[in-house]
């Protein structure tokens, strides 16, 4: 009696089958990849024939699974005891692929089969392949455990019908015979093994050289990914019937066009800046020449020009060149997304708004507790149990980098959204803040997809200047830079905005920048305190609050997250308040994340791309004659180096001034000034992955800081957790690793990367120290 072969474990008592599944991963590969989608996927990933795309998907997607069909994995999804299976089945899967037979199978197919880019993207469905070169232990085509054989279902009728649905696809007569199970150290299958190496070698080779090959496998790679995730959760959630119907549903919406960005999300904006400021709302005539522009382009202006309105009018403009369904604008922070989703994205109908981060969850929860105009009365969650694909139905996002980028590194959740990424119009803020290892994925990014780009920051170093636009225009994929010097002098408000004097800047000690603090806040001025650590920035606040007898406000990443938004919130409220003199403390958060007006800025020595942002929080919109800035010396380098300190001494000899001076000459003197960095070579994990495939971090580790939790929190968290409630992830802190407590007692269901601090070195007011 033939075993019955599981896909899935039970859900809602419902079994699925293994050919089911296979099926379903096709009709979801067939509902995914059609009109508009097809289209922007294929143009996306630069393949330029659709059809050869979807043979190969199809094929792959009825294949991808089969090495399910062994006991060992019956065992797992028949609820045994949880083990460490011999092979992962896509590892299996592969095996069979490189049989000699199977081989020579899809050889006899008169469609010219790529054979390798279906075995890559069966092999990497799951994101676990890597060369056993790289990995001592759980390396591909090793054995995870001690068994010498083990059975292969192989001849069950679930795998023959599904082959057979394959031979008809690929004009293929027959069916191979395949093995009926792995032995250990036998010649057949050490041959296949060698074989899978040396084929892996030469195909990452010959991509390297085929740029269309490369593309296709690309393409069908990720959408294996998209058409596994979609069959699978719509089993967790519905039956397989509502396939079709759900992607149609989600995923296949109408074109955005440049009358929805007007009404749903421009005009509920002015509206609001009307009602702030008590002023008619008029686009400034660099906004206006947005819809004009480039569908590629690199926008530097100055902090507080508006830069924001500008990308979504310049999305208008590709709307009318682009047919697309999603607006996507990103965020370097979890904090300027969350304040991009509500000034702009949460006007849009909860049901196409999407806020999307690490904690959008809890944020979201926390907006309809205390809702604004834009987000009172709606909910903008998604259905938890399709994870990523829940997201699918969103039209306007406002996100962290990483949460779309990441796919650039075989982030899962991000290869999901692969689909509404290339059905989409791309807007990326703080370019400038990006990390070495960001920048060169995103260069990859540029170089390798073909999407409407839009960049924006005030100031740019001179080389990652130089990259984005000549060093990627050899590539055909260099964004164009606005506004050029020649249009500039049109447009009179920029152009004002920029030569404007806002800062007065001096340098001093940290005895002056105290006493100059203490004065400001006597004479009821709006002061802004900037340090490089979170120890300093604990120490400084203390000692104001002791000589001032005053709440100094504290801001920086040592807080539990629930804290920090209140700090976050409580800071930008203050310095709203115009009459009312006010005092914070912070970290370098308050050079993205912070949108700060200050009169006086004091700040330690940074590298000079961090000193134009703190910069930027003061007189950010010109309404004062200028802001007094005083910079003093650290008293130590840390976390920059002594190289990057010195060049900002050489820059600061040419801003210190008695006079005011403009946002201009902080960007041509940063230009000046800025270290030569070496260019990225274009590649990314993702683009020369070939036969593999793992996930890699996508922002550096910092080898300081660490995810925790306070020891007095840990009951409360774990309940959290096991109610599902998002609130759990509102008592993570970032811990540095003296505060770490080694000996600690951890609960067994505590999850091992949370460090654990004690509450002792914790205050709410001022995070931990």
């Amino acid at each position: 009696m033939s075993p019955k072969l599981l896909a899935k474990n039970k859900s809602n008592n419902k079994e699925l089958t293994l050919e089911q599944h296979l099926q379903d991963t096709e009709t979801a590969c067939l509902a995914i990849f059609r009109g508009r989608i097809l289209n922007n996927w294929c143009r996306f990933f630069k393949v330029t024939d659709k059809n050869v795309f979807l043979l190969l998907l199809r094929i792959a997607c009825l294949f991808h699974d089969i090495g399910k069909a062994n006991p060992e994995f019956i065992q797992l999804v028949l609820g045994g005891k949880k083990f460490k299976q011999t092979f992962r089945h896509e590892w299996i899967s592969a095996f069979i692929l490189h049989c000699p037979n199977v081989k020579e199978w899809f050889r006899q197919s008169n469609l010219d089969l790529d054979l390798e880019i279906i075995t890559a993207s069966v092999l990497g469905h799951h994101l676990q392949a890597t060369p056993k070169q790289q990995h001592k232990i759980d390396a591909f085509g090793k054995p995870r455990n001690m068994v010498k054989e083990l059975p292969l279902y192989l001849d069950h009728p679930q795998v023959t019908n599904t082959l057979e649905k394959i031979a008809t696809l690929a004009n293929l007569k027959g069916l191979p015979t395949l093995p009926q199970k792995w032995i250990d150290g036998s010649a057949f299958w050490d041959n296949i093994y060698s074989d899978i190496q040396d084929t892996a070698e030469d195909f990452e080779y010959e991509i390297s050289k085929d740029a269309q090959r490369q593309s296709l496998l690309l393409a069908v790679k990720a959408g294996l990914i998209a058409s596994d995730s979609v069959a699978s959760g719509i089993y967790r959630t519905q039956t397989s019937s509502a396939i079709e119907k759900w992607v149609n549903q989600t995923l296949h919406t109408y074109p955005i066009t440049v009358e929805e960005i007007e009404e749903k999300i421009l005009q509920p904006r002015y509206r609001q800046i009307e009602k702030d400021t008590g002023k008619s709302f008029e686009l400034k005539d660099f906004q206006k020449e947005a819809i004009n522009l480039n569908s590629r382009l690199l926008l530097l202006s100055a902090c507080g020009s508006g830069k924001t309105i500008f990308a979504y009018n310049w999305a208008k403009g590709v709307t009318d060149s682009y047919k697309i369904g999603r607006v996507i604008f990103l965020y370097p922070t979890r904090g300027t997304a969350t304040e991009g989703f509500k000034d702009y994205v949460s006007w849009a109908p909860e049901t196409e708004a999407s806020l999307l981060t690490g904690t959008a969850n809890y944020e979201l929860r926390g907006m309809t507790e205390n809702p604004t105009e834009s987000t009172k009365g709606k909910d903008f969650t998604t259905q938890e149990r399709l994870y990523a694909l829940g997201f699918w139905q969103k039209r306007f996002f406002s996100a962290t980098v990483d949460q779309f980028l990441s796919f650039l590194t075989h982030n899962y959740g991000a290869i999901c959204l692969l689909p509404i990424l290339a059905d989409s119009v791309l807007i990326i803020d703080e370019i400038h803040s990006f990390s070495r290892s960001m920048f060169d994925n995103f260069v990859s990014f540029l170089q390798h997809f073909d999407i409407p780009v839009l960049c924006m920051t005030a100031t740019l170093p001179t080389s990652r200047h130089e990259e984005l636009t000549r060093i990627l225009d050899k590539h055909k994929s260099g964004l164009k830079v606005y506004p050029s010097p020649n249009n500039r002098s049109q447009l009179e408000d920029l152009e004002q905005a920029e030569t404007l004097p806002r800062y007065q800047i001096s340098q001093s000690n940290f005895d002056e920048a105290k006493q100059k603090t203490i004065i400001a806040y006597q004479e009821e001025k709006r002061i802004l305190w900037v340090v490089n650590t979170v120890d300093r920035c604990r120490e400084i606040s203390t000692q104001l609050g002791e000589i001032l007898e005053t709440d100094i406000l504290t801001y920086h990443s040592r807080f539990r997250l629930k804290d920090r938004k209140k700090r976050h919130e409580e800071t930008v409220n203050a310095f709203k308040q115009t009459e009312k003199a006010v005092i914070a403390v912070t970290t370098q958060v308050c050079e993205m994340s912070l949108d700060l007006d200050a009169q006086v800025l004091i700040t330690e020595l940074a590298p000079i791309s961090a000193l134009v942002q703190r910069f930027g929080r003061s007189n950010r919109h010109g309404k004062f004659a200028h802001s007094e800035i005083l910079i003093y010396e650290p008293s130590q380098p840390l976390p920059y180096t002594k190289e990057e300190l010195e060049i900002s001494r050489q820059f600061l000899h040419d801003i210190v001034s008695p006079l005011p001076v403009s946002q201009r000459l902080l960007a041509d003197k940063l230009q000046e000034y800025s270290l030569r960095e070496r260019f990225s070579d274009g590649s990314s994990h993702f683009i020369t992955g070939g036969y593999w495939a793992t996930t890699q971090p996508f922002r550096e580790s910092d080898d300081y800081s660490f995810s925790g939790i306070l020891d007095k929190d840990i009951n409360e968290y774990l309940q959290l957790m096991e109610d599902k409630n998002p609130d759990a992830e509102s008592l993570i802190l970032p811990i540095s690793r003296k505060y770490i407590i080694e000996d600690f007692h951890r609960p067994a269901k505590l999850p091992k990367y949370l460090q654990i601090a004690s509450h002792e070195n914790y205050c709410e007011k001022r995070g931990l120290g």
